[in-house]
């Protein structure tokens, strides 16, 4: 079992979840704030998406990462601020013409960018953590995609940057391409995971496929796990009891309990109560840093 736990907060997602959950952050001076709150309840690590402020619906404008970076900053709040840089890999297909001249297409709905085009907030603001998805997956009725060879091009941009890649596997065919990752050296020092489970279609949040998944990993590795929806709490203490880190957050899950609509400083609340029931404690921001040899890092443990 793991005793001291790194807890992150995935504070807001791209999904049409907004309109389930009226405290689902939009703006930026929403989403820095949720990540203030999520701080002072325990988080460890806010994991940051940013969306449209007029829609509530995808954006990647790294005017809105640096507006959060600058508010959470300004709000003397010390917490691990962790990127996504996995959006822009959203494909609904769509068959276009007769069988002979058929083509594939993007259809409404998409939203399709470069690894180059991926990583320009990173490489802008250079936070401590980015997400790198590793593979592409039936998620729900999309297809996330992320060739290979964009990842390994996405991969070594994160590295040029000095930026910690957290690397998000939905199925274990991912865990296989990290490690691939880590052997041709785009991945630097002690690789961190992050196992995601019950998307569908990927690796459903159970024992058995939370176990197997960290099985795959290299000795090496740090991990944290997370499940959606109800099974948010469950892995919170499976992990925990598996040796890994936690999350929760409004991105994987929208309710404290049935029918009670969550907000992110409660459900980091509940997984500290979770943490500390079985024996563990959450580590603050910097142990996180040394832990995890962030460029944040004190000098005699980085």
């Amino acid at each position: 079992m793991n005793s001291d736990v790194i807890l992150t907060c995935a504070v807001t997602g791209a999904g049409d979840t907004p309109p389930k959950n009226a405290n689902v952050p939009i703006t930026p001076a929403a989403i820095a704030e949720s990540c203030i709150a999520s701080a002072k309840a325990g988080a460890s690590i806010a994991h940051i998406h940013v969306r449209n402020t007029e829609t509530g619906g995808i954006s990647h404008k790294t005017d809105y990462f640096r507006e959060i970076v600058d508010r959470v900053r300004d709000a003397d709040t010390d917490v691990v601020l962790n990127f996504t840089a996995g959006g822009g890999g959203d494909l609904f297909p769509e068959l276009i013409g007769d069988y002979e001249n058929r083509e594939i297409r993007a259809a409404a709905g998409s939203d399709l960018q470069t690894a180059s085009e991926r990583h320009a907030p990173i490489e802008a603001l250079t936070p401590e953590i980015c997400t790198l998805d590793c593979g592409s997956l039936n998620f729900g009725d999309m297809v996330y995609l992320n060739s290979g060879e964009w990842l390994r091009e996405h991969a070594a941009l994160v590295q040029k940057a000095g930026v910690k890649p957290e690397l998000e596997c939905f199925d274990l065919g991912h865990i296989w391409f990290a490690r691939q990752l880590l052997a041709e050296g785009l991945i630097d020092n002690d690789p961190l995971f992050q196992l995601c489970l019950g998307i569908p279609w990927g690796a459903e949040a159970d024992p058995t496929t939370l176990l197997t998944m960290r099985d795959r990993l290299p000795t090496h590795a740090h991990w944290a796990a997370f499940g959606v929806g109800r099974l948010q709490m469950p892995m919170v203490a499976q992990a925990m009891l598996a040796d890994g880190h936690c999350r929760v957050g409004l991105e994987d899950n929208l309710y404290l309990s049935k029918g009670v609509k969550a907000d992110n400083a409660g459900l980091v609340a509940k997984a500290v109560s979770i943490i500390e029931a079985l024996g563990g404690a959450v580590m603050s921001p910097q142990t996180t840093r040394d832990h995890l040899g962030l460029k944040g890092a004190t000098s005699e443990s980085a």
